[in-house]
């Protein structure tokens, strides 16, 4: 077997080097641990919250604030549903990440729930807080990923728009996540920010990787408070920022290469 799966490895090394963060996410209990631990602690800072109207986890909100009615904001993908079965396919399939495939696995509407996901959503519903998803997923696959929420027994409300994706009509959002924070909360108290995407929480997290520390390094005092970060070291911004857009996959990994050396 070892054999026969190292034949053209040196292929699958140059396309998949995200190998082990895959597997990490796919297979370990540390993730699962993580995952579940984050979602515990986010519970009891949504209860501390609820006391304290003063309290907000938005940048955007602004003004008088302390009575409205109180929500939280959760991104989607790797925060909600767990795609990491998506990644193992384009795996398989010895391809990168394309709209085609991506649309096929959304149209599924089969991914499952991130561990502890389910139990804070339930949790917080029953507190009377409402719980919205901020996501980039298109306006198009607004039926498919209600069906797949619906699927894991999260049911969305037909009388209240709680998926804001990008594009949507009529506010035609774009990826950057500042214009719908700020949207909602002019209409809601937003208790805890929940991703795991620094853009989940606040602009520039398509900086530069210094820039982007810095940035985070800036809201220390937010994470674990009111902002919660789930560990996603398969994409997002934190490795799109590391190299040009321009580049071919081959060349982003020499890029990163090159990345490594000069942190030696």
């Amino acid at each position: 077997m070892l054999l026969l799966f190292c034949v053209g490895c040196s292929k699958v090394r140059d396309s998949h080097e995200l190998l082990h963060s895959l597997l990490w996410m796919h297979t370990s209990a540390e993730y699962h641990t993580l995952s579940v631990m984050t979602y515990q602690q986010a519970g009891d800072a949504l209860d501390r919250a609820l006391l304290d109207r003063r309290a907000t986890a938005s940048l955007e909100q602004t003004g008088d604030f302390q009575h409205l009615p109180p929500a939280v904001i959760l991104d989607l993908d790797e925060t909600v549903l767990d795609n990491s079965p998506f990644e193992a396919r384009l795996m398989a399939q010895r391809t990168t990440f394309n709209q085609p495939m991506w649309e096929q696995w959304v149209q599924e509407a089969s991914a499952q729930a991130v561990p502890g996901v389910l139990d804070f959503i339930a949790a917080a519903r029953k507190k009377g807080v409402t719980v919205f998803f901020v996501s980039n997923r298109r306006a198009h696959q607004e039926s498919s990923t209600r069906r797949n929420l619906e699927k894991l027994g999260i049911p969305l409300p037909t009388d209240l728009d709680t998926l804001l994706l990008e594009g949507e009509s009529p506010f035609r959002w774009p990826p950057n996540k500042s214009s719908r924070r700020r949207y909602l909360a002019e209409r809601y108290r937003i208790l805890l920010l929940i991703g795991d995407d620094l853009g989940d929480f606040v602009d520039g997290a398509r900086d530069k990787p210094e820039q982007r520390i810095a940035l985070a390094g800036h809201h220390d005092h937010r994470w674990g408070r009111s902002w919660f970060l789930l560990p996603n070291p398969m994409y997002g911004t934190w490795e799109t920022s590391l190299t040009p857009p321009s580049l071919t996959e081959a060349q982003k990994l020499s890029f990163k290469l090159l990345l490594l050396r000069e942190a030696q």
